[in-house]
């Protein structure tokens, strides 16, 4: 991995974060970037104010600037969608919460793809064999969907367990993965 999940700014962000929305086979899917370039939030939504309350309050912008494309962000979505699985894994990602989550999207930014793991096995990579709980929930809480791809966590019998963004989603996911 080129480029690991970036440290949050020390002061609370209240500027202008840029958003775009590009169509995927997947249905619509928005970004929003810091000015930096780092990602904030994605998702599968054409819904920006969506992504935007999912950023941590520190790093929330207080306002979303329309583009048409993201240039990097944009070209690695797409390049994802059409098969280059690789292409998302460069992009700048920044969250924001306790220790532990920020670790654990960290190891998330390192299953490959087409070789989802267990969240038993996800909890032990973050360095907590018995957190479960926690692993499942920085799935739960991570903001940058596809960047930080939470959707490589798989229940310990192989079925899918949540996605924000729907199972079926995750399930082509996997797919174009596998």
């Amino acid at each position: 991995m080129s480029t690991a999940t970036l440290p949050a700014p020390a002061t609370t962000a209240t500027g202008t974060a840029d958003v775009a929305t590009v169509d995927t086979p997947f249905g619509p899917f928005t970004t929003i970037v810091a000015a930096d370039g780092a990602v904030l939030a994605s998702g599968w939504t054409a819904v920006p104010e969506d992504l935007r309350t999912l950023v941590h309050p520190g790093l929330r912008p207080a306002e979303l600037r329309a583009r048409r494309e993201l240039g990097a962000v944009t070209d690695a979505v797409t390049a994802y969608h059409r098969g280059d699985t690789v292409a998302i894994d460069s992009v700048p990602v920044r969250q924001r919460s306790g220790e532990f989550l920020q670790h654990a999207w960290e190891v998330l930014r390192t299953v490959p793809a087409g070789q989802p793991i267990t969240y038993t096995a996800f909890a032990a990579r973050s360095g907590r064999p018995a957190a479960t709980r926690a692993a499942a929930s920085a799935c739960a809480r991570n903001a940058a969907a596809l960047f930080v791809p939470c959707h490589r966590i798989v229940r310990t019998d192989g079925t899918l367990g949540g996605f924000r963004w729907g199972l079926d989603i995750k399930r082509r996911l996997l797919a174009l993965e596998g």
